[in-house]
């Protein structure tokens, strides 16, 4: 059966808002006052960052609120160097997973303030177990990247 139809490629870029309710609302707000806020479930007593409406092992919604350590360590890092969609800086740069002091869970964010361009030298410098603390952007505006990125102590 012969085709009697085109197909183009097209890439569609779709831009939208979502609403965050009021759990990451506050957590973001926290993070225009330079505060990390977190929640501790009232059954099992983890302490997750960022903070959630419900307790992911126990299923009951979260407890207290409180501000966490802004140091912690290195969990798990990756070096990027290519670019990707939906990127959160220009490369290259260091994603980790980061278990602040106190608290229960990984943190995804940035590992910065260091000469990505060797390899070598990141290597000897970022580790699992390593101490970071929270780098913070001049102007906050309520967003993840208020914290620029954790830089090695």
């Amino acid at each position: 059966m012969a085709k009697h139809f085109q197909t183009l490629r097209h890439d569609v870029w779709l831009p939208y808002k979502f609403a965050v309710g009021p759990t990451f609302h506050r957590f973001y707000e926290g993070l225009k006052e330079e505060k990390i806020l977190a929640n501790q479930c009232p059954k099992c007593g983890r302490i997750l960052v960022p903070a959630r409406t419900f307790c992911p092992t126990c299923y009951v919604d979260m407890g207290d609120w409180r501000e966490v350590a802004q140091e912690g360590e290195v969990v798990s890092w990756s070096l990027a160097h290519d670019e990707f969609f939906g990127m959160p800086v220009d490369p290259p740069f260091i994603g980790a997973l980061i278990r602040l002091d106190g608290t229960d869970c990984n943190f995804l964010h940035l590992i910065g303030g260091l000469d990505l361009s060797n390899q070598d030298t990141v290597r000897g410098k970022i580790r699992q177990g390593a101490r970071v603390k929270a780098v913070w952007s001049d102007e906050k505006t309520g967003h993840l990247l208020d914290i620029k990125y954790f830089q090695p102590v």
